[in-house]
Parts: structure tokens; C-alpha cells; sequence
């Protein structure tokens, strides 16, 4: 008999997210479905795991509606690189194949990668060797820099990115990448019959609102005390072949990241600074 694939979804939006149960109940036709997703939010975390040595983390066991199993379903309290970190542990007993994560409400393009807990859940299940599928689902209308909330999210059909976040993970599971990496798919605000083309994409270099500014205001009654005021751009733009510039246009944008590497060069200005500091 051949075992069914084991797949890992999680998010950072929480484990209540109606995008993470949408995700989690699409791939479950694919293999045996374990969520391990925080109990509260934790968007922009990033792969970050805090001080894992100070730390008391609790896993609760939940359910969701129309998911295989009751067994299956935990939040705990930590952040998505965390989550995947205690899979690998050992803590649930599944040893992932595939981690699933999402669906994050808002683009996760540009900048936004480096600083999503979508993608950073992925960046840690590929750090042992496992690779991952980051699916977000952009939000055409509303002006957002990788999270949304609210009434934009209210409206959201996570149909659509629950497909392709499916169709996606069946062709990772029938042919796995010769080396772990992370596809970060980001998914207009369209009916799947509307989407009939993708695109690959390169992680915009330019942030997807670059007319963005923070000022610090005086806090009234306190000295050398400020709040920090955020007007938030309007402005997608981004090179083309970008993530940024694809979805800005409600195109479907597939970008792969994979491992980070470090390339030393002597002969460099970096280099040769380095050389000198050694003697």
C-alpha cells in the first residue's frame, strides 16, 4: 500500500483565519492533512521563533469543519516558523512532505517577502529539507502592504486561491523540486474561470508603495515620547517580471525561493576590506 503524502498547513494569520481552513480542507484530498497554526495573530513575524529557550509555549487541540480527522487540528502559542519548528521536533507526530501556508488576505510580493509569517513558515520547513507552498490572496481593491483586515476580508472568496494553492501542492508532491525551496503563489481577486495564465516572477526589488512614509509626532503630556504616524502609499508599481508589477495587473504571480547562499569574493571591495581587517 502506498503511503499517502504527509502534508504540514499552517499560517500566520491564526488558526480561526477562514483562508487557513479553506487551504487546509483543499489539500487534504492530496495526502493526510495536519494543521499546526498559531492561536492568534502573527502576521509580519517572518521566521521568527522568539526566545525559544525562555519560552512556554501550549498546543490546544481544535477542529475544523468539513477536515478528515479530529486529531489533526492544533494552535499553539507561538509564531508559524515555530509551528513548523515543533513538527520537525517531533511534538505531533507527522513528518511533513509538503508545508502548505496560507491563505495569507493581502499580496505577499516585494518587500513583503522578506517579512511574511506566510512565507517564513516555508523558509523553515526548507531549512530541514522540506520544501513549501506560500499562497496569498491579493486584494485588488484595497490598499494593503501584505495584510489585510476587516471588511476587505469579509468579502474575500478564498475558492480561488484554495484551488490553485491545491493544484500547486499536487505538482510539488508528484515531482518534488531536487532541492527544497518555496513557491510563493499570490492570487488576483478573480473567479478561477478568469484566470486562464500565470506568471513567473522575480521578487520586486522596489517596495510595492514606495510613496509610504512614517513621521513621529509628539505624545501629548510626555517628553522624548512620539507616536509613530504611518501614511501608507498608493502607488503599485514595481519592475517588470515582478511579483509587485504581475499582481498589480490581476495577474497570477508564482515566484520560487530557494536557499540562501553566501558566495565570499576576495577580489571584491567587500573583500578586500575584509582582507585588510584580517592582515
Amino acid at each position: 500500500m502506498t503511503k499517502r503524502p504527509q502534508i504540514l498547513v499552517t499560517n500566520d494569520d491564526g488558526i480561526d483565519s477562514l483562508g487557513l481552513h479553506a487551504l487546509a480542507i483543499a489539500v487534504a484530498e492530496l495526502g493526510d492533512v495536519t494543521v499546526i497554526a498559531p492561536d492568534q495573530e502573527f502576521s509580519g513575524a517572518g521566521a521568527a521563533i522568539g526566545s525559544i529557550f525562555d519560552i512556554q509555549p501550549q498546543a490546544h487541540r481544535r477542529l475544523i469543519n468539513g477536515l478528515p480527522g479530529t486529531d489533526n487540528v492544533w494552535a499553539i502559542s507561538g509564531s508559524p516558523a515555530l509551528c513548523v519548528l515543533f513538527a520537525r521536533m517531533g511534538a505531533f507526530d507527522v513528518e511533513p512532505d509538503l508545508i502548505v501556508s496560507g491563505i495569507n488576505p493581502g499580496a505577499n510580493v516585494g518587500r513583503s517577502v522578506y517579512h511574511s509569517g506566510t512565507i517564513g513558515a516555508c523558509l523553515t520547513g526548507r531549512n530541514g529539507g522540506v520544501p513549501g507552498i506560500a499562497v496569498s490572496q491579493a486584494l485588488q481593491n484595497w490598499n494593503t502592504n501584505g495584510q489585510a483586515w476587516g471588511e476587505a476580508i469579509a468579502k474575500l472568496d478564498w475558492s480561488t486561491a484554495a484551488t490553485i494553492g491545491a493544484r500547486a501542492a499536487k505538482a510539488l508532491l508528484d515531482a518534488p523540486p531536487a532541492q527544497p525551496g518555496v513557491l510563493n503563489i499570490n492570487v488576483p481577486d478573480r473567479p478561477l474561470a478568469e484566470i486562464d495564465d500565470w506568471l513567473w516572477t522575480t521578487v520586486a526589488e522596489k517596495p510595492p508603495t514606495d510613496d509610504t512614509t512614517a513621521t513621529l509626532e509628539p505624545l501629548a503630556g510626555h517628553s522624548n515620547s512620539f507616536d509613530i504616524k504611518v501614511n501608507w502609499g498608493s502607488k503599485w508599481n514595481g519592475e517588470a517580471g515582478s511579483d509587485v508589477h504581475a499582481i498589480s495587473e490581476g495577474q497570477l504571480s508564482l515566484s520560487w525561493i530557494s536557499k540562501l547562499e553566501s558566495t565570499p569574493d576576495s577580489g571584491t571591495q567587500v573583500g578586500a576590506a575584509i582582507d585588510a581587517l584580517l592582515g
